[in-house]
């Protein structure tokens, strides 16, 4: 068997640049060590960013897929942060060097087709780079970015390069953002343009709803959360996994995760997030009821219960068989 594969391989950059965009928020602007392309992207990617030991997280980047020398992120200090964004703010002056992945998408754009793009907060990082992308291609696009006010409303000035496609919308209250979306929601009822939405878990969920409501189709509708779900572990078990190559089973217990055991067993999986945002790990079910407990499949994928996300879900079943 071979050594486990835990993660993607790293390079290292530099900071080339870094300004504020809005309060607790600056971009990065990162370049290779010497000043060679960079691997190429496509709108919706993001990279692994290496903050500190034990600290990977994921980054959606900005800037135009066309360039190759430059890699932008945002990066919004959270407030509830376990140390990754507190640490890119506090510890990464023009100049520091940062470990991160190639670009992985799993919010792939289609550039040829007319796009609505909904975006909250930071939110917006991903839905920039589709932007440069649509404009690029000549495609009819919407921008709208929902800020609660100026001061937190970042990539003003991208955002205002993009003229008459791009609208921010600055409302404290959630409900008076509800109903700026609402309408443009109801357009697409009556339309057949693709949705592209990234931003806080309520506010993807609340357009996921609406647009449910309103008869769009799930297929138009396509989503990227940053953060996971709240989940409730206190009636967690124990199950079985089996390993359909081998046929190899391990106990999985009740306070661990199906990734860190398979990991534990040497079984080559790649792993980043930990916590079901970004889909590095998602694993073929072969039999068995998985437990859901990722954001980054779509509820089809779910109710089909084929795909399974080892770093956070778990088991309906006591076996479940994997195609590893």
């Amino acid at each position: 068997m071979h050594a486990p594969l835990t993660a993607e391989p790293t390079f290292t950059v530099r900071v080339a640049g870094r300004r504020p965009l809005a309060d607790d928020t600056v971009a990065l602007e990162l370049r290779a060590l010497d000043g060679a392309p960079l691997p190429r992207f496509e709108a919706g990617a993001h990279i692994d960013v290496h903050a500190g030991p034990g600290l990977v997280r994921q980054y959606s980047l900005c800037n135009p897929p066309s360039e190759s020398d430059r890699y932008v992120i945002g990066v919004l200090r959270d407030p509830a942060s376990r140390g990754g964004s507190a640490a890119l703010h506090d510890g990464c002056p023009v100049g520091a060097q940062l470990t991160i992945s190639a670009p992985r998408n799993h919010f792939p754009l289609q550039v040829q087709r007319r796009s609505v793009l909904l975006a909250g907060g930071i939110g917006v990082t991903p839905l920039l780079c589709m932007a440069h992308a649509l404009q690029a291609a000549g495609t009819p696009f919407e921008l709208h970015h929902c800020a609660r006010s100026p001061a937190k409303a970042a990539f003003a000035d991208e955002l205002a390069a993009f003229g008459a496609q791009a609208h921010r919308h600055l409302h404290e209250d959630i409900a008076q953002q509800q109903a700026v979306l609402t309408p443009i929601l109801q357009r697409q009822a009556v339309g057949d343009d693709e949705v592209y939405v990234c931003g806080p878990t309520a506010f993807i969920d609340w357009v996921c709803a609406q647009a449910e409501a309103l008869g769009i189709a799930p297929a138009r509708v396509h989503v990227e959360y940053f953060k996971p779900l709240a989940v409730d572990t206190t009636g967690d078990g124990a199950f079985e996994v089996k390993l359909a190559s081998s046929g190899q089973v391990l106990h999985i217990p009740a306070d661990r995760s199906v990734a860190d055991v398979l990991v534990e067993a040497g079984v080559d999986l790649y792993t980043s997030c930990s916590e079901g945002t970004c889909g590095t790990c998602v694993t073929r079910v072969l039999a068995g009821t998985p437990l859901h407990r990722d954001v980054f499949l779509t509820d089809a994928e779910h109710d089909s219960g084929e795909l399974f996300t080892p770093c956070c879900s778990r088991a309906c079943s006591p076996l479940l068989v994997l195609d590893l």
